[in-house]
């Protein structure tokens, strides 16, 4: 079973950047689905304007001066999040290559029907998605073409690019110019909860971006080039990325115009995300 599979057992957690201010890190500790999720902030114009710059997170969070904002933290925040105003891009364009099948993982029969239809289905039903784009190979469209009588959202396409991130560049361009939130996520994730998705959008709105994550639980060795192990890595300073990731799509659009360019501390990240590959380190509590 892909590891995937087993998110519904985990606490997942929102992971968020905002755009304004540095924020230190505040954690709220629970296993349950139904408490506030604990949220990890950065600030995302200085991870877009400082070349070179390093970030360090501290692994004692409790004794910052500084707490940051999450949705569970926010007054009446059930109007934080507009109804009709994020932009989901769904990636399926992948090859699925280390799955070994014939063909790629997220078309994968799954209860009868293709894994990529669930996550389809559960942002379709939210109130806050106006939009889904579809990022696939026009061999599979019909896939998706023939559910949209069961979906009341829109639905569009774009192609899918050379790399992950320029998979998200290629959606981003369809994006409804209206959109107040993008939202990014695996089509080989199928069992994201609608309860999740939500707590990343409002942490996304507070903050500009937003990821979910889940601790890492597994014992992670550093190793040097000769595979000898140089130290055991702190579990509690180590988040494993998970989707969606929400980001608002000004920045977005910030980032990869950024790369564009040329900026050369600015690295396309494999969570789709332009930002400075430094401040994406897992971080776990």
């Amino acid at each position: 079973m892909s590891p995937h599979l087993l998110l519904s057992q985990m606490n997942l957690t929102s992971l968020s950047f905002p755009c304004k201010t540095l924020k230190n890190l505040s954690f709220i500790s629970t296993s349950n689905h139904s408490l506030p999720s604990p949220s990890l902030h950065f600030n995302s114009n200085l991870l877009l304007q400082s070349p070179g710059h390093k970030f360090k997170l501290t692994q004692k969070p409790k004794i910052l001066p500084f707490t940051t904002k999450s949705s569970a933290q926010v007054d009446d925040i059930s109007g934080v999040v507009k109804e009709k105003s994020v932009s989901v891009i769904l990636l399926a364009g992948g090859q699925g290559k280390r799955m070994g099948a014939n063909m790629p993982k997220q078309y994968l029969p799954l209860l009868g029907q293709p894994i990529a239809l669930y996550s389809l289905y559960t942002f379709s039903e939210m109130d806050e998605v106006k939009e889904i784009i579809v990022v696939c190979d026009p061999s599979y469209k019909d896939i998706f073409e023939d559910s949209q009588e069961q979906i009341n959202v829109d639905l569009k396409f774009a192609l899918p690019g050379k790399e992950r991130q320029d998979s998200v560049y290629s959606g981003l361009q369809e994006v409804d110019l209206n959109s107040e939130l993008v939202c990014i996520h695996d089509s080989a994730r199928p069992l994201v909860l609608s309860e999740d998705v939500e707590k990343v959008l409002k942490d996304g709105w507070i903050n500009g971006a937003a990821v979910l994550g889940v601790p890492v639980k597994a014992t992670i060795k550093e190793a040097d080039g000769e595979s000898f192990v140089v130290r055991t890595l702190d579990r509690k300073t180590l988040w494993e990325m998970q989707t969606p990731q929400v980001m608002k799509p000004e920045l977005l659009k910030k980032g990869f115009e950024l790369v564009n360019r040329g900026r050369n501390h600015l690295k396309k990240t494999n969570c789709g995300f332009p930002l400075p590959q430094s401040c994406f380190l897992h971080k776990a509590y």
